[in-house]
């Protein structure tokens, strides 16, 4: 009578130097976020003028820097960080674009970022999915209340 459960096979070498890969460029992505973000700041100093264009664009990397280290704490990322990122990139590109750019533009521009915004609110008060064995169910279906899963609450990184 052996007690113990089955040892787990080792993790495949192939997985194993994708994960590498995988950290690797989140590392890479990250310092090259604070490298861009410390190139901002010194540009607008040496400028000695601070504008919204720079604000976003600061808040952009801050948002990129963000989903990498949430990624590395939990190996989730929450679906609503990169559609922040594209909702602080469209307001951006508008601010940019200045008045010179057709009314058409403005309209989809702001669509675009209204239909983002409702789309974060949806998955942000989703009722959360629970799998069968997180409540202790080998069979049938998981009983129990929606819960609402919060805009701080990660969503599985697609594998």
């Amino acid at each position: 009578m052996n007690d113990l459960p089955p040892p787990n096979p080792p993790m495949p070498l192939i997985r194993k130097g994708f994960q590498l890969i995988e950290n690797a460029f989140l590392l890479l992505i990250g310092t090259f976020a604070v490298v861009a973000m410390t190139q901002e700041v010194y540009e607008t100093v040496l400028n000695v003028r601070v504008t919204l264009k720079e604000l976003l664009l600061m808040f952009i990397y801050v948002e990129v820097i963000a989903m990498v280290a949430v990624y590395y704490e939990s190996k989730k990322i929450p679906i609503t960080l990169p559609m922040f990122i594209a909702i602080t990139a469209i307001s951006r590109l508008l601010i940019l674009q200045g008045k010179d750019q057709p009314a058409e533009n403005l309209l989809y521009e702001s669509g675009a970022i209204l239909i983002l915004a409702l789309a974060c609110a949806v998955i942000s008060y989703r009722p959360a999915r629970h799998s069968h064995h997180e409540h202790g169910h080998g069979h049938g279906h998981a009983q129990s209340r929606p819960q609402h899963q919060g805009p701080d609450q990660p969503a599985s990184a697609p594998k």
